[in-house]
């Protein structure tokens, strides 16, 4: 595969493809870990005199110009971020306007381009859409791992009009996750949860066949204790998925992977109910409650667990962590990693975006050796499932 560390750019007209759905509350960037994250190849690109320009998506404008979504506001965000004087900015993915503004940059400087998102022919995968993305550039860069699991112009159409290379920061998000396929070091811990099991049935079968444990926590926990007879009161059950908790657990069983579920747990009324809290075993739920957050004795188990592994991957909350005191387990859970990886020599890998928002409410960052940007694509690629995106870079034989 191509990057910018092994194929020559100099001087050239460079496309990259970043990622920039950022989350933003009144106008400002709350959190700019996707924005650094390109920070090298910028510079590699700037080093090499080159003219480069951003593409990215942000938000959902389902096709449509729509102003809420413009990218405009970030130009001065991204000039600070990257040490440069100014960032260019272009309305719109005119032929004629890009021309224009490659005509008049110097090289070395860098232009934003306006929501690709804008335009139909992203989403579908448009091939005259990408060829006309492609036709005023030499080279084209991802670096946005984040969005490599769509099968969308920007990602994959592009690929087949020019030379194509792999972003620093896309390579940091690969390396990082193969290791736990590559070089395990055993005995290793999958953290998981989240509010459903359906959007990581094919996520927990494939770690089985990897890690000598896997936590399962959050809402998406109550389906396996469904599945296992338990009356789990109002709590938010996926009855469509017993068979496959059933599939995955006897999978576990054939893999000796030991499958780790609350055997206590915090209830109350809803999720707004700080009144009527409490605390039971899973054989002594109340009926008319629901499961808000994993119990102290479960998160023992899961402390003795974090503290005999050598590696630990963390994917989605235990609890409701939005809510207090429902974000208590999450919290104790980040703070014994962090506290775990400062006593031993381990590998620990969290992904997603609620666990980065967890992960950073208890203030437990440098207890991980890295933290992806990714979302769905950091799944799918933990499925098993190469992202098409990296795919078309490993095929790309344009030179």
């Amino acid at each position: 595969m191509k990057t910018v560390n092994n194929y020559h750019i100099k001087e050239k007209n460079v496309l990259l493809r970043a990622d920039l759905n950022v989350p933003v509350v009144n106008g400002f960037i709350t959190e700019k870990s996707r924005i650094t994250s390109i920070k090298s190849s910028i510079h590699k690109l700037i080093k090499g005199k080159n003219k480069i320009f951003l593409l990215s998506h942000f938000g959902r404008p389902k096709g449509k110009y729509n102003k809420k979504f413009s990218l405009e506001f970030m130009c001065s965000v991204l000039a600070k971020e990257f040490e440069i004087e100014k960032i260019h900015f272009i309305k719109a993915l005119n032929d004629q306007y890009i021309k224009e503004k490659i005509q008049n940059m110097s090289f070395g400087e860098v232009c934003l381009l306006e929501n690709i998102r804008f335009y139909e022919g992203e989403e579908k995968n448009d091939m005259n859409f990408a060829k006309g993305l492609a036709k005023n550039f030499d080279v084209y860069v991802n670096d946005a791992f984040s969005a490599s699991h769509r099968q969308h112009a920007s990602i994959v159409g592009i690929t087949y009009y020019l030379p194509s290379v792999a972003g620093d920061s896309l390579l940091d998000e690969i390396n990082n996750l193969e290791i736990f396929f590559k070089n395990p070091q055993k005995p290793n811990t999958a953290i998981l949860g989240g509010s459903k099991i359906s959007t990581k049935t094919e996520l927990i079968y494939n770690l089985t066949e990897y890690f000598d444990n896997i936590v399962i926590g959050g809402a998406m926990a109550n389906t396996f204790l469904f599945a296992k007879g338990f009356n789990i009161g109002k709590s938010l059950v996926e009855k469509e998925f017993i068979k496959t908790v059933n599939k995955i657990l006897k999978k576990a069983i054939n893999y000796n992977c030991n499958i780790i579920l609350p055997i206590d747990v915090v209830c109350s009324n809803d999720l707004n109910d700080s009144v009527n809290i409490r605390h039971s075993d899973i054989d002594d739920i109340l009926s008319d409650q629901m499961i808000l957050d994993i119990g102290n004795k479960t998160i023992q188990i899961i402390t003795k667990t974090i503290f005999s592994s050598n590696m630990i991957l963390w994917n989605g909350p235990l609890g409701a962590f939005e809510y207090k005191p429902f974000n208590y387990s999450t919290i104790e859970i980040a703070n014994t990693i962090k506290e775990n990886a400062k006593l031993r020599n381990i590998i620990t890998l969290a992904g997603g975006g609620d666990t980065i928002s967890a992960i950073k409410m208890a203030k437990s960052e440098e207890g991980f050796l890295y933290i992806s940007k990714a979302g769905g694509a950091f799944l799918e690629w933990l499925e098993g499932n190469e992202s098409p995106g990296v795919k078309a870079l490993k095929e790309n034989k344009i030179s």
